[in-house]
């Protein structure tokens, strides 16, 4: 695919967006704020988008993509936090002595006291859950460096919305790479530019500051931030979460309520990207008679509206229900992630028809 005149001289210098490589996978950076955020706090879902990245993009593009994609997320949230004004609000970066946790809708960070000195602004933190850690370890194994690129990217998205200045969160500690915590200092980008370190070096030009500002700004202008009270986050229970473009999740909760979810999805204009539906059964139990009729009356209605249903998570205990529907060329898969992934081949095979 051909680039632009910008993105090639972008590219030769190192920085860029990866909007087209994202988009050739079915994921658009540009439309990444109007996706459900849940994946940075989901084990499972990051789990899936890491390895679909490094598989499709390479280590290098992959952890860059996952870097831009939280550090869009997390300039929003702080953007927001700013325009309501800190009064009130959990989101805020403590000035205590002692490392307070930072209460986000979005990504838990405890930050220590930010210091200043004769090498300007130091913040250091960490990433108390260690989820995405976690879930890189899971797919890829033990890695030889810090992996926490989503979390690294959303803090330095955070932290440069909240003080107004380009600033790079450097996971400095890994749980991925067998360290006890993950751990990060975030400086100024100018200030990390001056380091002789490779790793930094690539931190740097994953983040082009400018471009994703810009991208930021294009969103809020056009969905203004209505300020009510749990608008800038996501409701952790939420029956839907919109899964990069082709795919979509539905967490099997319920029959009554994944039905309701499926009824909202096809009232969604944006629905109509949607190429593949990933049911979770994880946890669920689906007997013979109610759950039964409610899980295929849900694959007919996706398969009504031109979508592939894949199941994802079934127990032993629900497959002999599974394996009684009446659904033609039903996908099941053992797991979300794998199941994820397998959407997006999917969704990239009806594409090429």
């Amino acid at each position: 695919m051909p680039s632009s005149k910008s993105e090639q001289d972008d590219r030769r210098g190192g920085i860029r967006l990866l909007s087209q490589e994202l988009a050739a996978l079915g994921m658009d950076l540009h439309a990444t704020l109007q996706e459900e955020p849940r994946f940075l706090l989901d084990a499972r879902l990051l789990s899936a988008l890491h390895q679909e990245l490094f598989t499709q993009l390479g280590p290098m593009d992959a952890r860059a993509a996952l870097v831009q994609m939280g550090f869009l997320h997390g300039l929003r949230d702080a953007l927001r936090v700013v325009q309501r004004g800190f009064g009130g609000s959990t989101a805020c970066l403590s000035s205590a002595a002692n490392a307070v946790p930072f209460s986000n809708a979005l990504l838990p960070i405890r930050f220590s006291r930010p210091s200043a000195g004769g090498g300007g602004l130091l913040i250091q933190g960490i990433w108390p859950d260690r989820h995405e850690a976690v879930a890189v370890r899971a797919v890829l194994g033990a890695r030889s460096k810090p992996a926490c690129a989503v979390s690294a990217g959303f803090t330095s998205g955070w932290l440069s919305g909240i003080y107004d200045t380009d600033l790079l969160a450097y996971e400095t500690s890994c749980r991925a790479s067998d360290a006890e915590e993950c751990s990060f200092q975030a400086r100024d980008a100018s200030q990390w530019s001056r380091s002789d370190d490779p790793s930094v070096e690539e931190a740097l030009l994953a983040l082009p500051f400018a471009p994703l500002r810009d991208v930021v700004a294009r969103h809020m202008a056009e969905y203004p931030d209505p300020g009510a009270p749990g608008n800038d986050g996501f409701e952790p229970g939420a029956a839907v979460v919109h899964v990069w473009g082709p795919v979509m999740v539905i967490p099997f909760s319920g029959p009554e309520e994944s039905l309701r979810a499926l009824g909202l999805i096809g009232n969604d204009p944006g629905a109509r990207d949607v190429r593949v539906v990933v049911i979770d059964l994880s946890g669920a139990i689906i007997d013979e008679g109610f759950g039964a009729a409610a899980l295929e009356q849900i694959l007919e209605s996706i398969e009504g509206w031109g979508a592939e249903p894949i199941l994802a998570g079934v127990s032993p205990l629900s497959e002999p229900v599974v394996a009684g529907l009446e659904a033609s060329h039903l996908v099941v898969s053992k797991d979300l992630p794998e199941a994820i992934a397998l959407g997006f081949q999917v969704a990239e095979l009806q594409k090429r028809r």
